[in-house]
Parts: C-alpha cells; structure tokens; sequence
C-alpha cells in the first residue's frame, strides 16, 4: 500500500516590481524571477530553473541518502539539467549526474536507477492534474 504525500503549502506573491515573485513555504523565503531581457530584473532563477532545481535537489538527495543507507563511499553528486521543449510533440528534460567515490560499476547502475525513482522525477514523468480556482480578496 503507497503512503500518501503531502507538500507543505507554497505561497507565491507578485507586487509592484513586474516579474518578480515571493515564494514562501511557511518557513524559507526565496525568490523567482525573469531576467532583463524578458522585463524581469534578474533576482532569482526563473520558473523553469525553479523546476529543474526541484528535481536536481531531489536527485542529490535521494542518491546521497540511498548510498548512505548502503555505506557506499558516495563523496558527492553533481547534477546538471536542461530543459527543451518542442511544442506540442514533447517536454524533454535532460539530467547528467556525475558521481564522485570509490564505486564499482554496479554500486553506479544502481545509483543510476535510484535517481530514476526520486520523488520528484515520479512526478514529473507521470500524469499531474493541476487543480485551478480564484479565492476571495
């Protein structure tokens, strides 16, 4: 039987300066934004960024816990991500992990199919319904 998830609530707020937004979970702070090209000013990462940032955390963390679990001498985790999209046809997000340590070949498959299973990479690569409405001022 799966556990059920659920998020702390997320809070994103726009005021006077166009494009930038305050994001809130209640208890961290940080911001996104667009960059000056686009009218923003450049003061935080913008959504995609934000998006790619979740699931490189996730990724790091998920591998970084498992190896430990394991005792595997994982050292560190370095992912990169890019994001392309070809409308309508497909969203592809592209993760490069670089694992540092003293890991056999098959100690890195495995971490290769752990990343595969982190949370937020489920999320993204299953079906998501976004639930929209207006709430009262």
């Amino acid at each position: 039987m799966s556990e059920k998830f659920v998020s702390p609530v997320v809070s994103a707020s726009i005021g006077a300066k166009d494009f930038q937004v305050v994001l809130s979970d209640g208890k961290h702070e940080w911001r996104g934004d667009e960059p000056e090209s686009h009218g923003g000013t450049d003061t935080g990462p913008t959504p995609h960024g934000l998006l790619l940032s979740s699931l490189g955390a996730c990724t790091s963390i998920t591998l970084k816990m498992y190896a430990k679990h394991k005792g595997w001498p994982l050292e560190d985790v370095h992912v990169t991500l890019t994001y392309q999209s070809t409308p309508p046809e497909a969203t592809v997000i592209d993760r490069q992990i670089q694992l540092t340590g003293e890991l056999d070949s098959t100690q890195r498959e495995r971490l290769l199919q752990i990343a595969n299973a982190c949370p937020v990479h489920k999320i993204l690569s299953g079906s998501i319904a976004i639930n929209s409405g207006l709430t009262p001022v």
